[in-house]
C-alpha cells in the first residue's frame, strides 16, 4: 500500500505490516471519539522501531533510558508523527521529545507544546464534583434528578451524582456529527452544543439500570459539565479553571469552547484516512470545534500541565482526602469494573497504576501513577488513528518502558 498526502501534508511515512492481536489479560480505556472504545491490552510484545529516533531527552536517576529511548524510534512513522514524554517519581525522572512538529518542514517536534488533551478533561471535572461534594453544595449519593430537573424523562430511575462520576447510570451515548471520519471531518467546525448531546442520549432511553453495570461514556460527563454549572451559576470551564488549573500551576491549559484553533506552540495532528485505490492519505486535524466534547474532552493542555494535574491531584493538594477516595474506588460488584471517579484502575508488572487516557483526531494522551507517586506518565502522542480499537503502539512501547 502505497502513501500519499493531501494539500494540507506534504509528507508521509510508509506504511508497514498490520498491527499484532496476540494481548495481555489486562484492559486499557482509551476515550475515543464519540463513543469512547475499550482498548486491548498492552500486547504481549512489541515492535521494536525499525530506526533510531532523534530524541532530545534528559535524565535523572536509574529509569530504563535505554528502552525508553528505543520506544520513540524512528519517528514519525505511519503510527504517529510525534511523542512527547514525561517520566516521574522517585526512580527519577525521564524527559523526551521525537518525532516532527509538522510534515511540511524538518522542524522537530515542540516538547513544551499544547495539544488536544481528550478524555483526561474528565480528571478535571471529577475533581470539581468532589469538592463541590466536599463543601455541602451536592451529595454524591442523592440523583441527579434533583439537581437538573426535567433533563431525564420518566423512563430513567434515579441516578445519583457518584454513578455518573463512575460511569454506571445507564444513559445512552449522545449523538455526535457524524458515524465516519468524512462525515465528521466534513464537520469538524460546526457547533453542536452539550445540550443537544444530552438531549439525544436521553431520547434513547436507558441502557441498563443504574449502578448494575458499568459502561464508559462521555455523556456521564457531560451530565456533570451541566450539574457544575447548575450548582455554581458560573460556566463550566471558569470553575474548573478556578478549582483546579490554577491551584494546580495549570498556566499553559484551557478550554477552548467553540474555537477550532489551538492557541499557541502546538504540533500539528494528522489522520491517516485509506482511499478506494488502495492508498493513505494524511489529512491535518489540526483545527477542530471540539464544543461537544467539552467536561468530557475539549480541554488542551501540556505535558507539564498534566504531569502537575498528577502530583497536585494524588497529594491531596486539590480534592479534600474524604472525597479523593472516589478516585481511588472501583465500584463492587460489577463484574469487569475498573473505572473510578475520573480515573481507571491499571496492573502492570506487579503495579497498581491509576490512569486516564485520552485522544482526539491527532492526538492521544495518556497519564498515569501509582498511588503513592513513585512512578508516574505523561506520554501525548501525534497518532494517526486514534480510532483503532488497538492502543496505539508507539503508545504501547512508551508505556512499557516507563511503566515496567
Amino acid at each position: 500500500m502505497s502513501t500519499t498526502t493531501n494539500p494540507q501534508a506534504s509528507g508521509a511515512a510508509a506504511c508497514a505490516p498490520p498491527r499484532r492481536t496476540t494481548l495481555l489479560a489486562a484492559s486499557l480505556v482509551l476515550a475515543l471519539g464519540a463513543t469512547p472504545l475499550a482498548a486491548p491490552a498492552f500486547a504481549a510484545t512489541a515492535t521494536a522501531p525499525a530506526a533510531p529516533a532523534a530524541v532530545h531527552a534528559t535524565t535523572t536517576g536509574y529509569l530504563d533510558t535505554v528502552a525508553l529511548r528505543a520506544a520513540l524510534g524512528g519517528l514519525p512513522d505511519k503510527d504517529a508523527t510525534f511523542a512527547l514524554v514525561r517520566v516521574g517519581g522517585r526512580d527519577g525522572t525521564w524527559r523526551a521529545s521525537a518525532g516532527a512538529h509538522d510534515l511540511e518542514s524538518d522542524t522537530a517536534a515542540d516538547p513544551d507544546a499544547r495539544f488536544r488533551a481528550g478524555s483526561t478533561t474528565k480528571v478535571v471535572t471529577a475533581a470539581v464534583v468532589l469538592q463541590l461534594a466536599a463543601e455541602g453544595r451536592i451529595r454524591l449519593d442523592a440523583p441527579i434528578q434533583r439537581y437538573l430537573p426535567g433533563l431525564l424523562t420518566r423512563e430513567f430511575k434515579p441516578i445519583t451524582v457518584r454513578q455518573l462520576l463512575n460511569h454506571t447510570s445507564g444513559i445512552q451515548p449522545g449523538d455526535g456529527l457524524g458515524n465516519t471520519f468524512e462525515e465528521v471531518y466534513a464537520h469538524r467546525l460546526d457547533t453542536l452544543t452539550p445540550q443537544a448531546v444530552v438531549a439525544s442520549a436521553v431520547a434513547k432511553g436507558p441502557e441498563f439500570y443504574p449502578g448494575k453495570q458499568q459502561h464508559y461514556l462521555n455523556i456521564n460527563y457531560t451530565v456533570l459539565g451541566l450539574l457544575i454549572e447548575k450548582v455554581t451559576g458560573h460556566s463550566y470551564a471558569s470553575e474548573a479553571t478556578r478549582r483546579v488549573l490554577l491551584p494546580a500551576g495549570m498556566r499553559d491549559t484551557y478550554f477552548p469552547g467553540t474555537d477550532p484553533v489551538i492557541r499557541g506552540p502546538h504540533n500539528r495532528g494528522y489522520q491517516a484516512v485509506k482511499r478506494a485505490d488502495g492508498t493513505t492519505d494524511l489529512v491535518d486535524v489540526t483545527e477542530w470545534n471540539q464544543a461537544d466534547r467539552w467536561a468530557a474532552g475539549d480541554m488542551i493542555s501540556t505535558t507539564a500541565d498534566l504531569e502537575r494535574l498528577l502530583n497536585r491531584l494524588f497529594r491531596g493538594d486539590l480534592v479534600p482526602r474524604p472525597q479523593l477516595r472516589d478516585m481511588f474506588t472501583v465500584p463492587k460488584g460489577i463484574e469487569g469494573a475498573d473505572m473510578s471517579a475520573g480515573l481507571q484502575r491499571f496492573e502492570f508488572e506487579g503495579r497498581v497504576y491509576w490512569l486516564k487516557s485520552g485522544a482526539r483526531y491527532g492526538y492521544g494522551t495518556v497519564i498515569a501513577a501509582t498511588r503513592n507517586l513513585s512512578r508516574t506518565l505523561v506520554v501525548t502522542v501525534g497518532g494517526t488513528d486514534v480510532k483503532s480499537e488497538d492502543m496505539n503502539p508507539v503508545t504501547e512501547r512508551i508505556a512499557r518502558a516507563a511503566l515496567k
